[in-house]
């Protein structure tokens, strides 16, 4: 009972810490990107310290986080593996669903980074569009974050891999940076429940450009799917199959 008060209250604090930090960020982030980064960052950052006292969750990143220009191909369980790798990276490139464009707060900064929304079921267009804007330098140099399930996963559910990231990784030529985590365990997908523990993410070792499409895949999704699995057996999860 004592974990639910606490969970209740952490996602009253994280929710009004939101428009808050917006808020603050705001002037700044108007007239910089940097100072839209700043106020994410620093979201991120109130989250995962005020989780770790709060409920007891830490959080911890693992691996070398690559800061040039990489695709990085993540295993997407919890909000909280987003905020952990943008948190990370110098300058994340989120592909994400159009709907977040919408949403407040969220969706004004994440139009201020120039991240790369994407139309249910239209993928495929929405990478030839962003390819576009990299080739003309509309957007920055930084690190392209896809999920190549295309959704949330929770522990022990099987969702395949689609071919989008394969796509990105050919046409873009740089190294893929496929990324594990235990995330949902203590922080699921749906519900208010917030499991204390360590939440890891992990940076894994890169795949070099210029594999066939489908071993590239078939790499991908063993990598992250097995180091996924250890991290998850590491925090004590059990599958219930």
């Amino acid at each position: 009972m004592l974990q639910w008060i606490r969970s209740i209250l952490f996602i009253i604090q994280a929710t009004i810490a939101m428009p808050v930090v917006g808020v603050v960020f705001a002037p700044w982030a108007m007239f910089s990107k940097t100072g839209a980064y700043s106020a994410c960052k620093s979201y991120a950052a109130w989250c995962m310290w005020s989780a770790s006292w709060l409920i007891g969750l830490r959080c911890e990143v693992r691996g070398q986080v690559p800061d040039g220009e990489v695709v990085i191909a993540a295993k997407h369980q919890s909000f909280l593996d987003i905020m952990m790798i943008f948190h990370a990276l110098p300058r994340a490139k989120f592909i994400m669903k159009r709907e977040i464009l919408w949403t407040p707060v969220i969706g004004q900064y994440t139009k201020r980074m120039q991240m790369i929304a994407v139309d249910r079921g239209k993928r495929g267009k929405a990478i030839s569009k962003m390819m576009e804007d990299v080739n003309a330098g509309r957007i920055e140099p930084g690190q392209i974050v896809i999920y190549p399930q295309g959704t949330r996963v929770a522990p022990g559910a099987s969702v395949p891999y689609k071919i989008g990231t394969a796509v990105l990784y050919d046409q873009l030529k740089q190294p893929c940076i496929p990324v594990a985590t235990n995330a949902g365990y203590f922080w699921p997908r749906r519900g208010i429940y917030r499991r204390p523990g360590l939440a890891v993410v992990e940076f894994l070792a890169p795949i070099a450009p210029g594999l066939p499409k489908d071993v590239f895949m078939k790499e991908l999704e063993t990598t992250v799917e097995t180091a996924s699995d250890a991290l998850l057996q590491e925090a004590g999860w059990k599958s219930d199959a």
